[in-house]
């Protein structure tokens, strides 16, 4: 099994709140998500989160073969809050939570999950580049986004419009008119995206968090062909580097509407064959 992964922080001084790991059969991928600080009700934070989560989901697709992915993910968010539940509030409107992108290949068939807005990218034997991602949250941001859109990155007129946005998006979080996350509550599992895809018609699958996939979703630079590309000959690293070099030539967020300037970048990429 060959795996390459890569991850950046969305600066120097800040914590990575992705977590992405593989075993041999399977891999998985979080972009954790929430207010920072105490204002998430959780003493352990963003970043403890998606790493818990994520390694305790990575261990039950390995250890129970025959249980579907979705129902791995709801017993392992059930994990999760009986490790918290009684130090935190969990009730909390801004509880940190998760996207999800798990596979599994077993008997010669890839098994997917696709919970929130990271991408799981599906390589075919022609090279063609197929997308898994889970679009709701997107919709539902682009109902909302466009005073946040109108400003500066970073201004206070920015940060002040980015945090009605949140909570507006909060209100939304987990509701049939909304979009759909791991967090506190197992149920979100049941509305993730699934599927299946015989081993032996793909070379490769790559998961990325958004923050790795704005060349080809948000700044228009890019394909999902080229983005694999990009990872087979510089590596995920090089593709986050990309991502950094076109970030940086637009810091106020004036060409590309966004809420953070940078975020946290990740790509794991499984080699089939």
């Amino acid at each position: 099994m060959k795996v390459l992964l890569g991850s950046q922080p969305a600066g120097p001084s800040r914590e990575n709140e992705d977590f992405a790991a593989a075993v041999p059969g399977a891999a998985v991928l979080l972009d954790g998500a929430g207010v920072a600080g105490a204002e998430t009700g959780c003493t352990h934070g963003i970043a403890w989160f998606s790493a818990t989560l994520g390694g305790l989901l990575l261990s039950a697709i390995t250890t129970q073969s025959a249980r579907p992915l979705s129902e791995c993910l709801a017993d392992s968010i059930r994990a999760v809050r009986s490790l918290h539940g009684d130090t935190c509030d969990l009730a909390h409107r801004a509880s940190p939570t998760s996207t999800v992108v798990a596979v599994r290949a077993s008997a010669g068939v890839l098994e997917y999950l696709v919970l929130g807005d990271s991408t799981l990218l599906l390589a075919d034997l022609d090279g063609k580049a197929t997308a898994v991602t889970d679009q709701r949250l997107d919709e539902v941001g682009k109902r909302l986004r466009a005073p946040v859109d109108a400003l500066s990155t970073g201004s206070p007129e920015h940060v002040a419009a980015l945090a009605e946005y949140r909570d507006a998006l909060t209100r939304l979080r987990n509701q049939p008119d909304g979009f759909w996350i791991a967090g506190p509550d197992p149920l979100a599992a049941e509305h993730a995206f699934t599927g299946t895809a015989p081993v032996e018609s793909l070379t490769s699958v790559t998961l990325l968090s958004d923050g790795a996939t704005r060349l080809v979703d948000l700044f228009e630079l890019a394909t999902w062909h080229d983005t694999l590309a990009d990872v087979g000959s510089v590596g995920p690293d090089g593709l986050i580097r990309r991502v950094r070099e076109a970030e940086a030539g637009d810091p106020d967020g004036r060409r590309w509407p966004r809420g953070k300037a940078q975020d946290d970048a990740t790509v794991l990429h499984w080699v089939l064959s």
